[in-house]
């Protein structure tokens, strides 16, 4: 686990930018904050405490939107991740760190690219695509903690508008970082830290929901997009230099 006071503040500026940009998009704490944690605390501590984060944040934006969330249409979603959380959870707890490490670079970056290039696939639409999206994405959220660029795929391909897609998010992220958490455990943080991420993503949730309204839905996609890849390739790069 990481030490020193440099390291505690560069963690709290990570969950709070995180929580910012998912408060604004719908999505993104992980993407944006889970390669960061990661090398920071470690694959295990790093990916559960972007569970934890991730699963509170959208808590939060369930406040305002909970009444537009299609519950029957995330049910499928929901399902399927359930049944691959224990999986990724199971496969994250066996890997050495370097091999976790570079996996995870490859997932992170490989998801950006593809929701980056907006891509259409046929087999992700209807009640087969998603339970094909809530199973990558349920794996994905244990083990790597980033099970939301499935699910933007799946919106994608569903033709959900970004007024749908948003609070629909937030109820499958915290469902399903309810169920990563579970079959994981708590992060072991310090009483110090716990005040620090907990204060962190309060003001990153009040930060993103001042600028929700003043910064376009493009722009901020993209900047989630960009700082996510560059999280991704970083993660990659540590993992393949520890090989």
């Amino acid at each position: 686990m990481s030490s020193g006071w440099a390291a505690d503040v560069l963690l709290g500026v990570v969950v709070l930018a995180g929580a910012s940009v998912q408060r604004m998009t719908g999505m993104g704490f992980a993407l944006v904050a889970a390669p960061a944690l990661v090398l920071l605390l470690g694959p295990a501590q790093g990916v559960v405490l972007a569970n934890c984060a991730a699963g509170a944040i959208s808590a939060a934006g369930l406040v305002d939107g909970w009444r537009e969330v299609r519950v029957a249409a995330m049910l499928p979603l929901i399902a399927a991740a359930a049944c691959t959380v224990p999986a990724g959870a199971w496969v994250a707890a066996r890997l050495p760190e370097p091999v976790l490490l570079a996996g995870m670079g490859v997932l992170v970056t490989a998801a950006v690219l593809l929701v980056m290039a907006g891509a259409r696939v046929p087999s992700l639409r209807g009640a087969g695509g998603a339970v094909a999206a809530g199973a990558a994405s349920g794996f994905m959220n244990s083990s790597a903690g980033v099970g939301g660029p499935a699910i933007s795929l799946y919106a994608v391909n569903a033709g959900w508008s970004v007024r749908e897609f948003v609070p629909n998010a937030q109820f499958y992220g915290v469902v399903v970082n309810a169920f990563s958490v579970t079959a994981k455990g708590l992060p072991q943080l310090t009483a110090p830290l716990w005040v620090l991420v907990s204060a962190a993503t309060a003001l990153g949730a009040l930060a993103g929901r001042a600028l929700a309204g003043r910064i376009p839905d493009r722009r901020a996609r993209s900047l989630v997009l960009l700082l996510a890849l560059a999280g991704g390739l970083t993660t990659l790069g540590k993992g393949l230099w520890g090989l």
